[in-house]
C-alpha cells in the first residue's frame, strides 16, 4: 500500500506542477518535431511529458529507424507501438494513440519496478523496513525522477534493471537473464549488469552455497547467466551491421543529436576543466545555470557513490562473521555498477543528461535512506522536492534540464 500510495502521490505532484507551471513560466520549446505534439490533440499539460527525446520516440513508434536515429536503443518504442493497439482510435487519428500508450507504459513499468525494488530491498535489509521506504522516498522525490512517468526509457529500464537482480538474488537465474538482455535492449548501460551477476557468483562460491544446499553446480545455466546482458546489446549491434553496416552506429550518431558529444575518449578531469571555464567565463543566461545543475549533480552523486563505497567496505570488515557481510557482494556490486553508470557518459567529454543518467545510480538512494539523523533525511527530501518541482516545470515549458 505504501508503494501505491507514495506512486499517486508522486504522480499528482508531477501532474499539478505541468498544469500550473505555464503559468508562471514562458514557453521556450527549442527540441525537434515539437509541433507534432499538437497534433495528438491532448492536454498540454500530459502532451509535454514528451518534450525533447520523447517526441523521437513518438517518431519512432510512427515510422521506425530513418537516418541516425538508431542512436535511441530499440525495446521501449517497439513496446509503445505493441501497447498502442490496447488503446482505442482517440480523438479522430491513431497517432494519439501513440502518446497514451508511451505514458502508460513509462508509468506502469516504473509502479511494477517500484514493488520489485521494495522487495529487492526487504531482501537486502530484511530487520530494517523503514530504510527501505526512506530509499524509495529518495528516489520518487529526486529533483529529475518526473522523467520515470516521461516520454523516456527510465521507467521500462528501471523495471528490467531491478527485476533482473531481484530474480538474480532470489537465484532464478532464467528469469533473471531474461530481464538483463531486456534491459541491455533499452539503455547500453544494461550490459553493465555483467557486474552484479559476476559478484553474485563469486559470493556463492566464496559461501560454498552449493556444497551446503548439496546442489549441483550447473555451468550451463552460470554462463548463460553471466553473459545475458550483453546479449540484448548484442543484437541490436548485429541488426545495426546488416542495416547501416556499422554495429557501433547506436554511439558513432550520437554528435548528431548535439549535447556537444565526442566520439573521441575524453577523461573525467578534462571534463572538469571545460565546465570550470563555462562557469567562470560564460553568461548568465538558463544555458549556464543548466551547466552548473550539471557539474552539481555530478559531484554530488560522486561523493554520495564514494561514501557508499567506504561505508560498505567499512561495514564488512567489522560484521565480517555476521549476516551483514552475506549483503556486501550485492551492495559492492550495485555500487561499482553505480560509478560506472555516472561516470560513463563523462567519455564523451560532457555533463549533459546527468541529472537523468544519475536516476540509475541506485546505490545513492541506498545510501541516501540509510542516514541515521532524521532531520537531515528530512532537509534532503524537502530540497529534492522543491528542485524537482522547479526542474519539472521548466522541462514542461520547453527547458532542456536533463
Amino acid at each position: 500500500m505504501f508503494i501505491f500510495i507514495s506512486f499517486i502521490v508522486w504522480r499528482t505532484i508531477d501532474l499539478l506542477t505541468s498544469l500550473i507551471t505555464p503559468h508562471l513560466i514562458p514557453f521556450l520549446g527549442f527540441f525537434p518535431y515539437k509541433e507534432l505534439l499538437a497534433d495528438y490533440k491532448l492536454p498540454v499539460f500530459l502532451s509535454s511529458f514528451a518534450n525533447f527525446d520523447g517526441t523521437q520516440y513518438l517518431t519512432l513508434v510512427r515510422e521506425g529507424y530513418n537516418t541516425y536515429t538508431q542512436a535511441y536503443f530499440p525495446l521501449y518504442f517497439l513496446i509503445v507501438r505493441a501497447a498502442s493497439v490496447l488503446f482505442p482510435m482517440l480523438y479522430s487519428a491513431r497517432l494519439h494513440n501513440n502518446l497514451i500508450a508511451s505514458l502508460f507504459v513509462s508509468n506502469l513499468s516504473f509502479l511494477i519496478g517500484l514493488f520489485l525494488f521494495n522487495k529487492f530491498l526487504l531482501l537486502l535489509f530484511p530487520k530494517e523496513k523503514t530504510s527501505a521506504k526512506w530509499i524509495i522516498l529518495f528516489l520518487l522525490l529526486f529533483p529529475t525522477s518526473f522523467f520515470f512517468g516521461a516520454v523516456y526509457t527510465e521507467g521500462l529500464f528501471f523495471l528490467l534493471f531491478i527485476g533482473s537482480l531481484l530474480f538474480l538474488h532470489k537465484k532464478n537465474y532464467w528469469a533473471a537473464s531474461l530481464f538483463a538482455i531486456l534491459a541491455s535492449a533499452t539503455r547500453f548501460v544494461g550490459i553493465f549488469l555483467l557486474i552484479p551477476f559476476l559478484f553474485h557468483f563469486i559470493n556463492l562460491r566464496t559461501i560454498g552455497y552449493w556444497k551446503l544446499k548439496k546442489i549441483k553446480f550447473d555451468f550451463k545455466v552460470y554462463y548463460i547467466t553471466i553473459i545475458s546482458p550483453l546479449l540484448g546489446l548484442g543484437a541490436y549491434m548485429i541488426y545495426l551491421w546488416r542495416t547501416v553496416k556499422d554495429p557501433l552506429f547506436f554511439f558513432n550518431a550520437q554528435p548528431v543529436f548535439g549535447a556537444n558529444r565526442s566520439t573521441h575518449l575524453i577523461l573525467l578531469p578534462q571534463v572538469y576543466y571545460r565546465y570550470f571555464k563555462i562557469l567562470f567565463t560564460a553568461q548568465w543566461n538558463f544555458q549556464y545555470f543548466i551547466s552548473l545543475i550539471e557539474v552539481i549533480f555530478f559531484t554530488f552523486i560522486l561523493i554520495i557513490l564514494c561514501l557508499d563505497f567506504y561505508n560498505i567496505i567499512r561495514t564488512y570488515k567489522t560484521n565480517r562473521q555476521s549476516p551483514i557481510a552475506n549483503r556486501f557482494f550485492y551492495l559492492l556490486s550495485l555500487n561499482v555498477f553505480s560509478f560506472i553508470n555516472l561516470v560513463l557518459p563523462t567519455f564523451t567529454g560532457t555533463f549533459s543528461s546527468i541529472p537523468r543518467y544519475a536516476l540509475m545510480s541506485i546505490s545513492a538512494f541506498i545510501f541516501l535512506g540509510q542516514i541515521k539523523n532524521k532531520t537531515t533525511k528530512v532537509a534532503f527530501l524537502g530540497t529534492f522536492l522543491i528542485l524537482h518541482i522547479i526542474l519539472l516545470g521548466f522541462f514542461i515549458q520547453g527547458y532542456f534540464v536533463g
